[in-house]
């Protein structure tokens, strides 16, 4: 799994969780809703940090709080 999928995975969880949809979340982390479904959207490899930042920040969590799950943990090393 890539870290983008794993990322989309993440926030995917936490808006079921959280009955939260993607255009909500658009709004509350002051992205425009096209922003956050090309972020959600697991065919495009971008992966931006200040997006995933204001999501963190709309959903109130950390960066830390995000990236703490066994998941992010066992990715395998991008540079071979």
């Amino acid at each position: 799994m890539s870290v983008k999928d794993i990322v989309v995975k993440r926030f995917q969880e936490i808006l079921k969780e959280r009955n939260v949809k993607i255009n909500e979340l658009a709004n509350i982390s002051g992205v425009t809703p096209s922003t956050a479904y090309s972020m959600m959207d697991k065919t495009r490899r971008d992966v931006s940090i200040v997006t995933i930042k204001k999501f963190c920040d709309g959903l109130d969590i950390t960066l830390g709080e995000f990236f703490s799950t066994k998941e992010f943990d066992e990715l395998e090393q991008e540079i071979k």
